[in-house]
């Protein structure tokens, strides 16, 4: 089992930033990958950002060059920088991990991400 606990949401004015962290901890040997999905209210959850064990980043093209994922292995911790936030990136934010072995995919709990003047 892998636990995973989400930090950093929050309310922030349009144009602001934030940043999202995501601990990964318990049956851990080796994560092929990291990401953030979102959940707007009424719309289906989407692809935020991922990021390989390897280094290599995706992100959707909503949030590209105002979003950066990165994450610190030792730690087994990825993080989501948000700047330039839009009203529209109000969403819940969930953290997940995918294993090496098995490829198995755990969740965050989600946290709350509300940009509002």
């Amino acid at each position: 089992q892998v636990q995973l606990v989400e930090s950093g949401g929050g309310l922030v004015q349009p144009g602001g930033s934030l940043r999202l962290s995501c601990a990964a901890s318990g049956s851990i040997f080796s994560l092929k990958a990291m990401g953030w999905y979102r959940q707007a209210a009424g719309k289906e959850r989407e692809l935020v950002a991922r990021i390989t064990s390897g280094g290599s980043t995706n992100y959707a093209d909503s949030v590209k060059g105002r979003f950066t994922i990165s994450r610190d292995n030792a730690k087994n911790t990825v993080y989501l920088q948000m700047s330039s936030l839009k009203p529209e990136d109000t969403a819940v934010y969930y953290c997940y991990v995918l294993t090496t072995t098995g490829g198995y995919v755990y969740w965050g709990q989600g946290t709350q991400v509300t940009v509002s003047s």
